[in-house]
């Protein structure tokens, strides 16, 4: 993995090039693991525009650090920021020094400021923006392999819930905690992020928290859920029905979402511009009269976090590239009675399309009570 990094380094290098910024100083925990492999609590690197690093931890992680960023020099503080800009400052002359403005605590930001006011050098911040996160939009193989494993895991898990069956008479918090055990069981590392299990007039809520509600026969049953896999996160949702064939509301809204979600995910090709993906499934929802209970974006970015760029929403910028991996989930809320969300990873391809990466069905199906 350390031609992977060293390759991701000298990508953001170049940016820094072509933005006349001399070196960065990038303080994102998740950037920093994605350019050095270094997953920790306590991290900052520096990064030079002639591709040259420093990377700074604490103790805790320092065996770690140099066993994934050997070819990196290491410096051991526990104020990384600072020592880094320090580090920069000492270089000498004049430096315009590229800072992640929106990873930068306000007490970070003031010890950072009085570092460079000790050193003699005349250091000029300017802002990086989100030159990492852009970076890491378009995956390479590997990653997009460990997100297909995350997938993976995430869907065995829950094709294994439905089929032990029994949703009647449980709790939402009984079945979350299920359904992430059996994550554990297939290889998962972590979850990805809550599970949200959201029963009858609850899978209104878009992002309910699982509380002690029963599930009772005739709820629809919305899971949304995902592993973490080595960094790397899945998301996935279905909406099912426990115990009883689907009233007629039910199933009209389930097949309205399932239509825009298809209309969704032919719509994530190559070039195509983000908010056309958004367009494109919520088209087929406005269409029908339901304008007013899809409130929510049509999909995000997913990777090392499972909410990045590029972002597939009714205000979205941007064109979708080769290898970005991103979700397709609209859905219809109706308060007071329930809601359906349909939801798939995907990873846009060259070659035409996309690929789907959360393959387990999605059918309506009734749930063994």
């Amino acid at each position: 993995m350390a031609e992977t990094h060293a390759r991701r380094r000298a990508g953001l290098a170049r940016r820094l090039v072509d933005d006349k910024i001399d070196a960065a100083l990038v303080t994102s925990l998740v950037n920093v693991r994605y350019l050095t492999g270094l997953d920790s609590s306590n991290a900052a690197l520096l990064l030079t525009s002639d591709g040259s690093a420093v990377l700074a931890t604490d103790s805790r992680y320092s065996t770690a650090a140099k066993a994934v960023a050997e070819d990196v020099e290491l410096v051991v503080e526990r104020g990384v920021a600072t020592s880094l800009a320090t580090r920069a400052a000492k270089a000498g002359g004049s430096l315009r020094l590229g800072v992640e403005e929106h990873a930068v605590t306000l007490e970070m930001w003031e010890a950072v400021q009085t570092a460079l006011e000790a050193e003699p050098a005349t250091v000029e911040t300017v802002h990086l923006g989100r030159a990492v996160e852009q970076l890491r939009a378009v995956k390479d193989e590997d990653e997009l392999g460990l997100l297909a494993e995350a997938c993976a895991i995430s869907c065995r898990a829950l094709d294994d819930l439905y089929a032990a069956g029994g949703f009647a008479g449980r709790t939402e918090k009984e079945i979350a905690r299920d359904l992430e055990w059996r994550m554990f069981g297939h290889g998962a590392d972590a979850i990805a992020f809550e599970t949200i299990v959201a029963a009858g007039s609850n899978s209104a809520i878009p992002h309910h928290s699982p509380t002690e509600r029963v599930v009772e026969r005739g709820d629809l049953l919305k899971i949304d859920f995902g592993a973490a896999y080595r960094g790397y996160h899945a998301d996935c949702t279905r909406t099912s029905v426990v115990g009883t064939q689907p009233q007629d509301w039910q199933r009209e809204i389930y097949d309205l979402v399932a239509a825009a979600q298809r209309a969704g995910t032919e719509a994530v090709i190559v070039g195509a511009e983000c908010i056309s993906v958004d367009n494109a499934s919520r088209a087929v929802i406005d269409d029908a009269g339901y304008k007013e209970n899809f409130g929510h974006g049509t999909g995000h970015g997913v990777g090392l976090e499972v909410h990045e760029a590029p972002t597939l929403g009714y205000s979205a910028t941007g064109t979708l590239a080769d290898r970005m991996a991103v979700t397709v989930e609209p859905g219809i809320y109706l308060p007071g009675r329930g809601g359906v969300r349909i939801e798939d990873t995907l990873a846009v391809r060259a070659s035409g399309g996309s690929e789907l990466l959360t393959p387990t069905t999605k059918d309506l199906l009734v749930l063994d009570a």
